[in-house]
């Protein structure tokens, strides 16, 4: 069975590390593998890969929801999928994103947040939190890819707009920081915001982003996307087997992705 990671930049992607150590503990024969899909390949060319499952990143999310053809649970609120199943010649999307993400910050107990980026994945987090109770304001640099967040009821602003709350929990879900050294937001903007706030999350990984280091510089809880990474892998795994009725020791899966890593 072959599975792999999609999206663009992929070459970071740690996802091969953490599925075939899972495949290596449980004793499955798999293989789990990066793939880079150029911006001009049509997402069709998935089909040819002959994969039995895999997982979507950035900027794939909203293109694989609309190349499904059956959407389940939560993704189907979100409008975006990290988690594809190739079964009886059909794509079946999922999203585990969400509750990957909730399960890191649960125990915050945070009443706001504030998420800067409008893409699959700020689509994800935002849906689990207001569905968790919490008050959810989205930010982008444009007010294109706002539209649909404000139309299902959220709190909107572009940067531009933007007039600034206390916000307890900030969430960075753009690619600043992983293709360049920049913040997500203006600084003068953003410090403040990160000074009054409880705790602030990145979802990029493996490194100390400018976001991360300017809350750390300002003594606020943080953290990067790690936790997330392998919570919604756990997840997706899961998944991944039981398209394939394979039976797993849930205990053995968690033990082996909190480890690699």
């Amino acid at each position: 069975m072959q599975f792999a990671v999609i999206g663009n930049p992929i070459h970071h992607s740690l996802s091969p590390i953490l599925y075939n150590s899972a495949f290596k503990a449980l004793g499955i024969c798999g293989f789990y593998g990066r793939y880079l899909l150029e911006q001009n390949q049509k997402f069709s060319i998935l089909k040819t890969l002959h994969l039995k499952g895999a997982n979507i990143t950035v900027p794939y999310k909203e293109i694989a929801f609309q190349s499904c053809d059956e959407v389940i649970g939560i993704a189907r609120q979100i409008g975006a999928v990290n988690t594809l199943v190739f079964k009886n010649n059909k794509t079946l999307g999922y999203n585990t994103d969400a509750l990957g993400f909730y399960q890191c910050i649960e125990s915050l107990n945070p009443r706001n947040a504030l998420i800067i980026g409008a893409g699959g994945s700020a689509r994800a987090l935002a849906t689990i939190l207001r569905e968790k109770g919490l008050c959810v304001t989205i930010i982008n640099r444009s007010q294109e890819r706002l539209i649909n967040f404000a139309q299902t009821g959220f709190y909107t602003a572009t940067f531009e707009n933007f007039t600034p709350q206390v916000y307890e929990l900030i969430i960075n879900t753009t690619p600043a920081g992983l293709i360049n050294l920049s913040l997500p937001l203006d600084a003068a903007i953003l410090t403040p915001l990160l000074s009054s706030s409880k705790f602030a999350f990145d979802l990029v990984y493996g490194k100390e982003t400018p976001f991360l280091s300017l809350a750390k510089s300002l003594n606020i809880p943080h953290s990067d996307g790690k936790q997330m990474l392998i919570h919604q892998a756990i997840l997706a795994f899961e998944i991944f087997m039981e398209s394939q009725n394979i039976s797993i020791d849930k205990t053995i899966l968690h033990q082996s992705m909190q480890s690699v890593l």
